[in-house]
């Protein structure tokens, strides 16, 4: 799509999304790359799509609805407009699984080790 606007770049870090988005239908790897291209494209990302974690420093899940089925993938920001993707689940339950959380931290907190 030429001329749009990207007010975001979204990148993996390491296999941790891959590992996730592997196991997923088709249908739903095309409903995940949807979401992410609103994400980049939109100025103002609606909370039905992108929201931070209560409780948590600088930790956001990106929410993807297909059909009956509840995707999350955790993400975090660096240097303002990329986006870092962490860990991918399927959401079972009203709440968002702890150890999942725990586990999006982590990688969060190795990203940016990493980095230094």
């Amino acid at each position: 799509m030429a001329g749009l606007k990207k007010y975001r770049t979204i990148i993996t870090y390491k296999e941790y999304f891959e590992e996730f988005l592997s196991k997923q239908r088709q249908k739903v790897k095309e409903k995940i790359f949807w979401t992410f291209l609103l994400i980049e494209q939109v100025q103002q990302v609606p909370e039905t799509y992108l929201k931070h974690i209560e409780g948590t420093e600088g930790l956001y899940e990106i929410r993807v609805q297909f059909s009956s089925d509840i995707f999350r993938i955790f993400c975090f920001f660096d240097e303002g407009q990329l986006v870092v993707l962490a860990n991918g689940f399927i959401k079972k339950t009203q709440k968002t699984p702890r150890q999942e959380i725990l586990k999006a931290l982590k990688i969060m907190e190795e990203y940016y080790e990493n980095k230094k």
